[in-house]
């Protein structure tokens, strides 16, 4: 149905201007700044693990139970940055209370209403073109138990379809600034095989994965 974005945010209280900047101080305090994330061992500790792994800072990952907590902890300057999803995080920002360096997706974010000052989603650069070369997306999507037929697959793909072209979807989509990607079929299949392998390997690179 789409993919969910993940943004580096720090407390708009600090001077870094870029993530370079920011990741040269976590490098520079040598494992004591702190990020955030929901949980331990998915989606935001990986990431996090992914950025020790590229750029050599190291970090201490303190777990919460929300997005939303880990918004209010970065704002209170608890924490020294999250990868909070952009609805995570977008009343914060509105207010002035963090500040966004880049998106972890191959492309800048597709969203150009003005969300602070003069600030968009598309204004936000990737990370990679920041020095950053880690990309990661949350799926958003349907699974159905094996053996089902092929009609009822197609049900419920035309019924997402429509469902697709509501305006309610389509402020959903803008409010959160998703990833507006939709797969089904075999490019669906592929594209989850292919983050399934990849999830693997991060995990693995991480030390989550039992021996």
């Amino acid at each position: 149905m789409a993919l969910d974005e993940f943004v580096l945010w720090v407390n708009a209280d600090k001077p870094y201007k870029s993530a370079k900047e920011y990741i040269d101080a976590v490098k520079a305090a040598n494992g004591s700044m702190k990020i955030g994330g929901t949980g331990s061992k998915q989606e935001d500790q990986i990431i996090t693990e992914a950025l020790q792994k590229q750029t050599g800072a190291k970090f201490t990952y303190i777990p919460y139970k929300g997005g939303g907590e880990v918004a209010v902890q970065l704002v209170g300057n608890h924490i020294d940055s999250s990868v909070n999803n952009p609805i995570e995080a977008v009343a914060q920002w509105r207010a002035g209370k963090v500040k966004p360096l880049c998106v972890f997706d191959g492309k800048k974010l597709d969203y150009h209403e003005k969300i602070a000052g003069d600030l968009a989603w598309d204004s936000i650069p990737t990370c990679k073109s920041a020095g950053l070369d880690v990309e990661y997306l949350m799926l958003r999507g349907f699974f159905m138990p094996p053996g089902v037929k092929q009609e009822q697959i197609d049900y419920y793909v035309e019924l997402f379809k429509k469902v697709r072209d509501t305006d309610e979807w389509k402020k959903l989509m803008s409010d959160g600034a998703f990833n507006q990607t939709f797969m089904t079929g075999k490019d669906y299949l592929a594209w989850v095989a292919n983050e399934e392998k990849r999830h693997e390997d991060l995990m693995k690179n991480a030390g989550f994965l039992a021996k």
